[in-house]
């Protein structure tokens, strides 16, 4: 568990980050800018998720994004853009699927047990459902997304290795 807590303290800063940036810009879209709540959550939604991911991607994962250093250079090549575009769909999928189970803890505790008052709804959403997803979320991110760098096959072979 020791090993762990860097791990677990680097996702909790990110994730707070991510979640102001997604609060402070939903309250703008739906006051200021006027937006429907939908337009206005959809796209806080996806800013948050993207403070997120830059967030682990550059500081709770950074050392699991780097290739092996080059035998030639000596130097980390950079991350392919198709590996880049994969990790953050797949990051992406990791939070839709979290905000899913805030939802349906949301929607049983409303729906299917009656607990229809404001008090039940947060518990329920924003309680259990939110710790529900945040445990999904961990696990998602460190084993679909942010995999060790050697678990990923990248083949990149130029014109000199060639000849």
């Amino acid at each position: 568990m020791r090993a762990l807590a860097p791990e677990l303290l680097g996702f909790a800063v990110a994730g707070s980050f991510a979640y102001a940036a997604d609060l402070a810009l939903f309250v703008w879209l739906r006051g200021p800018a006027g937006a429907d709540p939908f337009t206005a959550k959809s796209l806080s939604f996806l800013a948050g998720c993207t403070v997120a991911y830059a967030g682990n991607a550059l500081g709770t994962y950074r050392a699991r994004t780097r290739p092996a250093p080059s035998p030639y250079t000596g130097r980390a090549a950079r991350t392919p853009a198709p590996v880049r575009i994969r990790r953050y769909a797949v990051f992406l999928a990791v939070n839709l699927a979290g905000a899913l189970v805030q939802l349906a803890c949301l929607g049983v505790s409303h729906h299917l047990l009656g607990l229809t008052s404001v008090t039940a709804d947060t518990v329920s959403g924003a309680g259990v459902g939110m710790a529900l997803a945040t445990c999904l979320r961990f696990w998602g991110t460190r084993t679909l997304v942010f995999r060790h760098a050697g678990d990923i096959p990248v083949q990149m072979v130029s014109k000199a290795d060639e000849g």
